[in-house]
């Protein structure tokens, strides 16, 4: 019985990629049947499934947070402002544009999660484009691109970073000191791309920006009020679960979200009904229904069974081994979401260099709160680093990705498998490669 629920728990999940990539249909229904196949072919219960979504809350309560965040503020045209502004910035220059995306993105990054700073700056992107003349679609993937290679930048800037580190009770000036060189290398790897991948808006040239409408901002008192609020969820973003009593990311969301409905209430600069209406429901819905893909293939043992064959083959070669998850990890991660595949091979990993002898069974205690070898370090480091540059490959890769797609969708247009997979695809190969150069240079050699 548990090897035909694997059968299908994988038939499915192959069988949703699929119809994202050939875009049959919209990939949240095709995330959502798959979900619910799994459910009806008794590969789970419907409690089981809700499980599976339910530990992996804090992602959806961070996102839905702050969705509802930055609708609240849209009546004050904060959003139009910035763009207008920074559309001068450029002189007209198509790549100042792409060089500011880069520098607004990268600073941030560094403290907040990749996807959160998504959603807080992908609003910029339409009305920039449209004052410019140019498509948006290119800029917002390029926004992620970036987002993703500079979530590597500290321990905090991408969910996978901190998954990992966490596993590995790596501190936050220790992960500075070991891997945030490999988010520059990443980056510039980006930069390196941007004449070439995005050649159209790189020599585009823009005249008369004076004739340029200037948007007014709305309800400036409003705002300002709403600035405080912005700024207390950044600031507790980077040091709420640093106080002797944690506060989640996602708390601090919820709360910044729950203030700024108050505020907007309050204030009726809209309504309640319109600001939720607006959520990017969408993406929260597949998200959900991909932890549920994950945990078939988590519960069916399909995980454990490629792992376990990885063991024999790889077993105490420390190189072949980072490489191999490097690669393996960076291939997986561009059609798997990276948050769920990484809270899955996590534990797979630590049962790996236990299997081979490399440390002891301790670590396998939730409780443990020592120090892997260095040698072993490498691996994790290894599956991060695909894990986190692997999301950039395709659509579906990284929970940003899948955010900037509900974004572009708000405004009008879809970003499709293929147009990301043409940006996507050559970023991803060649920081994969560098990673991979990176990781032999400092922990291998």
């Amino acid at each position: 019985m548990e090897n035909w629920q694997a059968i299908i728990a994988t038939l499915t999940f192959v069988g949703v990629i699929f119809l994202i990539m050939t875009e049959w249909i919209h990939l949240t229904i095709a995330a959502f049947l798959g979900a619910l196949i799994l459910v009806f072919a008794h590969v789970m219960t419907l409690t089981e499934a809700i499980g599976y979504i339910g530990d992996s809350y804090t992602t959806l309560a961070l996102f839905f947070g702050v969705m509802v965040l930055v609708r609240a503020f849209e009546p004050t045209k904060i959003f139009e402002y910035l763009a207008t502004k920074m559309v001068l910035w450029t002189k007209g220059k198509g790549y100042r544009l792409l060089l500011a995306i880069v520098g607004l993105t990268t600073p941030i990054c560094a403290f907040l999660p990749n996807a959160t700073t998504v959603m807080l700056l992908a609003p910029l992107i339409p009305p920039v484009a449209e004052e410019i003349g140019v498509d948006f679609v290119p800029l917002v993937i390029l926004m992620v691109l970036v987002a993703n290679s500079t979530g590597l930048l500290t321990l905090v800037g991408d969910p996978v970073t901190f998954i990992v580190g966490d596993a590995i009770n790596i501190s936050f000036t220790d992960y500075l000191m070991r891997l945030s060189l490999g988010a520059v290398v990443a980056l510039m790897t980006v930069l390196v791309t941007l004449p070439f991948l995005f050649r159209d808006i790189w020599h585009k040239k823009l005249e008369n920006l004076e004739q340029l409408p200037h948007p007014q901002l709305n309800h400036t008192r409003i705002l300002a009020v709403g600035g405080l609020i912005v700024a207390f969820v950044l600031v507790f973003f980077v040091v709420g679960e640093m106080l002797p009593i944690r506060i989640s990311p996602a708390a601090v969301a919820l709360l910044g979200a729950a203030l700024a409905l108050l505020l907007a209430h309050h204030s009726k600069i809209d309504s309640i009904n319109n600001i939720l209406r607006d959520v990017d429901w969408s993406t929260l819905i597949f998200f959900m229904s991909t932890f549920v893909l994950i945990g078939g293939l988590e519960k069916t043992g399909v995980f454990t069974s490629v792992l376990g064959v990885l063991a024999v083959v790889l077993g105490k070669n420390i190189i072949l081994a980072s490489m191999v998850l490097l690669f393996l990890t960076g291939a997986l991660s561009s059609v798997i979401p990276n948050i769920p595949l990484v809270v899955a091979m996590v534990p797979l990993l630590k049962q790996y260099v236990v299997n081979v002898g490399l440390v002891s069974s301790e670590v396998l205690s939730p409780n443990f709160e020592g120090q892997f070898p260095p040698e072993v370090l490498t691996l994790f480091y290894a599956m991060m680093f695909g894990a986190t540059l692997g999301g950039n490959g395709t659509l579906v890769g990284a929970s940003s990705n899948i955010v900037a797609a509900g974004i572009s969708e708000l405004h009008g247009r879809r970003i499709s498998f293929k147009t990301f997979l043409k940006y996507g695809l050559p970023v991803m190969t060649l920081q994969l490669i560098t990673a991979a150069y990176y990781v032999i240079v400092r922990f291998l050699i």
